[in-house]
């Protein structure tokens, strides 16, 4: 028989833990569809401060990282497109970056109004019950971003 405490590897009835069932290690890179390449990658780049690892003309796509994810950003054919409705379509419904303080969470909140085209949802303000604060935002390209501070995943 194998149980399992919250928060906590499953153990077998002689106190030995299995070999996991996960065999994955976290996401890769994660690839978003995007109307404009270009104003999206700005966005990326000027107001997010991602650096440029890579482009790919004939698609066309360009690739971001923040030193910790890749984001590839895939141009969509401007005629074809069509507008995802989040609560209607299978798909992705936001993606939520980690900043490294609150201040840092503030200053990007800020940075973010000031940025052309960008729309935010609310203020940064408390997830929940909290401690994890979070601010959501649409880029210009119509991308919805949550920008998340929670000091529980402080590293020293």
């Amino acid at each position: 028989m194998t149980t399992s405490a919250p928060n906590s590897a499953p153990v077998t009835s002689d106190g030995a833990r299995p070999e996991p069932d996960c065999l994955t290690l976290g996401i890769d890179h994660l690839g978003l569809s995007v109307a404009d390449l270009e104003q999206t990658l700005q966005f990326f780049q000027e107001c997010l401060g991602w650096s440029l690892v890579g482009r790919r003309e004939e698609y066309p796509a360009a690739f971001v990282t923040d030193q910790h994810a890749i984001i590839t950003l895939w141009q969509v054919e401007r005629d074809r497109r069509v507008e995802f409705d989040r609560r209607a379509n299978v798909g992705l419904h936001h993606l939520a970056l980690r900043v490294g303080s609150l201040e840092q969470l503030h200053r990007l909140h800020e940075r973010v109004l000031r940025w052309p085209g960008a729309r935010a949802e609310f203020s940064p303000e408390i997830s929940g019950r909290g401690p994890k604060t979070h601010f959501m935002t649409r880029e210009p390209g119509g991308l919805r971003l949550e920008f998340c501070y929670d000091p529980r995943r402080d590293t020293p």
